[in-house]
Order: structure tokens, then sequence, then C-alpha cells
């Protein structure tokens, strides 16, 4: 019999559902599935009170969490296939999946094994996943595929209804905007990734170096905001540095620099990031090529082709 191990962390729910969506196909079929929910040993707010949520950038960033509990399966239990479910959290992932990959048990799951990655956020989680593929290598697993699922509104829009929900709980309909996070159907149609997983375990295809999840739109990157996270990511590792040489997280003398960086996020919002999208418009023909290139990088291993798509 085929064994699965599912990692994941979520305080809204929402990763929950979709990873609860890819497994049970697999359960379905026959296969061992182990749900592993990663348990930080201090616990994080949700919704999060703003200055626990602005404290929590540093360390997120620079890949510096705090210890998780233990996990409850034993480490040397042998898996055919991995699948790490994560959110976002500063353009990185969130903490207590960084946590899990950096642990001595977290590393003995991972190691010599196929990995899918699989995140949910707002829109921007290219340099995330960027992380996630370098931490799953350091643990000696190998990226076979990665799923992205995303906020489907308008950039500008989910500045404030994703904030909104993390800050408040609420993700419904507000001032004429949709509710935010990933849609329903987006959520209920990730069982298509099971189905396909169960057929690729069942003729030991997991074990080839080709992904499993190709053709049925597994990621789609939007280009346009391509340029944006990149200047996002040089703006966070100046931030990140700067607020830690003022303390450790939860000390006082960081709060300060931490309500600067909240004043920062706000300016960008509001001025620099409508400015960047309305300059790639205009620029759109000069950059088109280098943007597409990026994007066909940032859509591997699995790639946003959809001939595997069910009717």
């Amino acid at each position: 019999m085929k064994k699965v191990l599912v990692v994941h962390f979520s305080q809204s729910g929402q990763l929950a559902r979709i990873a609860g969506n890819i497994v049970a196909p697999l359960r379905a079929a026959g296969i061992a599935v182990h749900e592993e929910i990663l348990r930080p040993c201090q616990p994080y707010p949700f919704p999060w009170p703003l200055l626990d949520f602005l404290d929590a950038f540093p360390e997120s960033f620079r890949l510096d969490p705090p210890p998780n509990q233990p996990p409850a399966i034993d480490p040397e239990t042998p898996f055919d296939l991995v699948i790490l479910a994560y959110q976002v959290w500063y353009l990185a992932p969130a903490m207590p999946m960084t946590a899990f990959l950096q642990s001595a048990e977290g590393r003995r799951l991972v190691a010599g094994r196929p990995v899918v990655t699989v995140v949910a956020c707002r829109n921007m989680w290219l340099g995330a996943q960027e992380k996630m593929a370098q931490l799953v290598r350091e643990a000696g697993g190998r990226l076979s595929d990665h799923l992205a699922f995303t906020d489907s509104a308008h950039p500008l829009a989910t500045f404030i209804t994703t904030p909104r929900w993390v800050l408040s709980g609420r993700r419904d309909s507000f001032l004429g905007l949709p509710p935010a996070g990933v849609a329903e159907e987006e959520i209920s149609g990730a069982a298509r990734f099971g189905h396909a997983l169960a057929e690729a375990l069942a003729t030991d295809r997991e074990r080839a170096a080709a992904p499993l999840l190709s053709g049925l739109r597994a990621v789609r990157v939007n280009p346009r905001l391509i340029i944006s996270e990149r200047a996002g990511q040089r703006a966070f590792k100046l931030w990140s540095g700067l607020i830690r040489a003022c303390g450790r997280r939860g000390q006082w003398r960081r709060k300060p620099v931490l309500l600067l960086f909240f004043t920062y996020l706000l300016l960008m919002i509001v001025t620099v990031v409508p400015l960047s999208l309305l300059l790639q418009r205009v620029f759109a023909p000069l950059l088109r090529p280098r943007l597409d290139a990026l994007r066909a990088q940032h859509e591997l291993p699995s790639g946003s082709g959809t001939e595997r798509m069910p009717p």
C-alpha cells in the first residue's frame, strides 16, 4: 500500500480545505494518508493583533522561525510522497512550515522523497516558493510538483480585503469589493490533483523525475506582479534587517520601527504599487519578452497547461 504524508498549517481553514480536497481522492483509492497538522510551540493568533502581525515580519522573511512541537508521526516512517501545504507570510513561507523543514524530524520525513508543494495566498507567492524549493532541497527532498491557489480579485482590491481578513477574521464582501481568499470553485477543483496523484501512485510514476501534475493548470503566474514582488523582496530585506537590529521578536524596542514599517507599507500600497502597474501596462511591449521568460521559469515544474483538465 502506498503511503502519503500531508503536512500543513492553516489559520483560517482555507488551506486545510484545499489540502483535504487534494487528499480525498487518495484515500478513496485506498492510499494510506497521514495528515500532519503543524503545532507551533507558541500558537499564532488569528485574527492577528496589528503589532503582533507586524512583529512576525522579520523572522518570517529571514526564515528564522520559533520551533514547532514534535510531529505526531514517527520521523522514520517511510512515505512514497510528501505534500507540503503552506501559507505565505511576508513573501516567505509561513513560519510553522519553515520550522518544520528546518527541524531534524521534518528533514528525515522529507529526505529522499518526491515532494508536492501547495500554496494558498493573496497573489504573491513566487519568492516564497523559491525559498520552499531551497528548503526542500536542503532537507534532501525532490520537488516534483507545485500547486498555487490565489485570490483572483484585482491586486489593488486584495490590498484591502486580505488585511481585513487577517486582522479582523472577516472575509465577506466589503465596500463593493469581492470576498477575500481563494474562490470556492478553485477550492473544490483541487480534487483533480488528488485524482492525478492517485493514478500516478498506482503506476509508480512518483519514482520518476517527471512532474505528476502537468496539464492540470497547476499554477498561473501573473507577469505584472513579478516586478512588484521583486521590488518587495529587496525592500523587505532592508526592513527586516533594520527591525531585527532593534531587538528580538516581542521586545518593545522593535515597536517604533514596526510602526514605521507599517507606514511604509501603506505608502507603498497607495502610491508605488499603482504606479508600477501603470508603468508596466505602458511599457508592456518592451517588457513582454523578459516577463514571459520569467513566467515560464516560475511556472515550473508543473506548469499552467490545461491539456489534462477534466471537461
